[in-house]
């Protein structure tokens, strides 16, 4: 069969049109022309070997295509790997590193990275802080968002500054508008104006701020208790919603096909959700895909549905043992409000001696350790996995040689095996984190300088308490320890977390 040149030209330009993408590719060559000259783009910067870049590409893709149609919103990348001076202009330590850039100003990136989320991200980037609202737009504008806040004011009775303020702030989050047109739309339970309501995409549909004083706090009070779910699915795209509410988060874990078991228990949890509301956070969970998170909540991870409370700013734990139903959750609710529930401690067994000259630290031998008042320690937290970590390792080793029998103790702790109790007045939240207790006192000094094992005795010298061996010495004579250790960015392994 012949195929004229016509048709053959056709069904190629549409083969390129199915493959042809969205997102624009920048050099050092053009990224001046195409990026700093918009109102508003988006760019990323990326390694072709990054997991999480290749796991964002589908999602970005879609959103460049949804944001340059709608909103004429650009979405760029850089490959870092043929691009390193551009990318080390812009502070590039990770990957996919994304920036926001607002007239060639960038600022970071702190949305979601799904398609839904980047596009409610740029499109809040794309508009004021506050919204004029009008009559015609009013009934599209509450229904855009998951969440949207709307001012209700008249030419006479202004819009409060506070709720301006608070827009300022929480933009990145939430999207706010102003009415102030005449008369008013239907206004849901509202007293009067001025008046404040929450829109959302779920439960009642709405709330009404109802505190005659509006200011930042009393909104920021009010939009924390409202801008989530009852209860919903929690997930690495919308973790961050719930970190920013500073609420404890209780989780119910269960395996995605245990489709009753999840309806009943949820059906029967809202009720407790919607008592302790503006408290504590409700959220179901795949407890498959999550299962490592389950374990670092100090659950056994072999039994399901399982349900634990996580206090993010404490950072404690607080499992329920034995069957997990509703009487049972709504019993152990009411006892965790009340403060009657200790927090689970993850704790390796104590050791029967120490013999190393590193102190092997457990959870449970805290009190005892930190108890010796006579005695500067300063502790490593450590997770195995962590490269620097490995490359501390042996120096660490060094250092805890040199002060064997002295009143200084070097200690490690495996972070991922043991929790820091809550008496300790610190939390870790990277590895390796390094603490100095000087003897008699209750102060941590943090360790921030480089890895050497000059530098570390150089601080130990100059922040203990105890009294030094005489004749002691940071000197010694292992050349290669005079030599700045190199830092690598660290290659995390990649898994299912939140």
């Amino acid at each position: 069969m012949k195929v004229s040149t016509l048709s053959l030209f056709g069904a190629l330009t549409t083969l390129v049109g199915v493959f042809a993408s969205d997102v624009v590719d920048l050099t050092s060559g053009n990224f001046k022309n195409e990026v700093l000259g918009e109102d508003l783009a988006l760019v990323e910067f990326f390694a072709p070997w990054c997991g999480h870049c290749k796991n964002l590409a589908p999602h970005y893709e879609e959103a460049a295509t949804e944001l340059k149609s709608k909103k004429k919103i650009k979405l760029a990348k850089v490959d870092c790997t043929e691009n390193q001076a551009l990318c080390g202009e812009y502070g590039v330590n990770g990957y996919p590193t994304l920036k926001v850039f607002r007239n060639g100003e960038p600022t970071d990136y702190t949305g979601p990275r799904k398609a839904d989320g980047i596009i409610s991200y740029m499109v809040k980037q794309s508009l004021p802080a506050v919204t004029d609202v009008t009559p015609g737009s009013h009934d599209e504008f509450i229904k855009s968002d998951k969440v949207v806040l709307v001012a209700y004011g008249n030419p006479t009775i202004p819009i409060p500054d506070a709720f301006r303020e608070y827009a300022e702030i929480a933009r990145d989050s939430y999207l706010f508008g102003a009415y102030t047109s005449s008369p008013p739309p239907e206004i849901p339970e509202t007293p009067g104006l001025p008046a404040i309501v929450l829109y959302k995409s779920f439960d009642e549909g709405h709330a009404v701020f109802r505190d005659s004083d509006v200011t930042v706090e009393s909104l920021t009070e009010f939009v924390r208790a409202n801008s989530v779910p009852l209860m919903d699915e929690i997930s690495p795209e919308n973790f961050g919603a719930y970190a920013e509410q500073g609420l404890p988060i209780a989780y119910l874990f269960i395996e995605p096909e245990d489709t009753t078991t999840l309806h009943t228990l949820v059906d029967a949890l809202t009720p407790v959700a919607k008592e302790l509301k503006g408290k504590v956070n409700f959220v179901y969970i795949d407890a498959v895909k999550f299962i490592d998170h389950g374990k670092s909540l100090n659950l056994p991870g072999d039994s399901w549905p399982a349900f634990v409370v996580q206090d993010l700013a404490a950072q404690t734990k607080y499992p329920l043992t034995g069957t997990v139903s509703a009487k049972a959750i709504t019993e152990f609710m009411n006892k965790f409000i009340a403060g009657e529930i200790a927090p689970s401690i993850k704790s390796e067994p104590i050791p029967e001696i120490q013999e190393e000259s590193v102190y092997h630290l457990v959870a449970d031998d805290w009190e005892n350790l930190f108890g010796q008042d006579d005695k500067d320690i300063f502790a490593e937290f450590f997770a195995p996995w962590c490269g620097h970590c490995q490359r501390l390792a042996p120096i660490w080793e060094t250092l805890g040689d040199k002060y064997k029998g002295q009143n200084v103790i070097i200690a490690q702790m495996d972070a991922t095996l043991n929790d820091v109790p809550p008496v300790a007045p610190f939390r870790v939240a990277g590895f390796p984190t390094l603490k100095f207790r000087p003897a008699g006192t209750t102060e941590f000094v943090d360790y921030n300088g480089d890895r050497s094992l000059d530098s570390l005795e150089e601080f130990v010298e100059s922040n203990r308490r105890s009294k030094a061996p005489s004749g002691n010495t940071t000197a010694h004579d292992d050349d290669d320890d005079d030599e700045d250790e190199e830092e690598f960015e660290e290659d995390v392994p990649e898994h299912d977390e939140l």
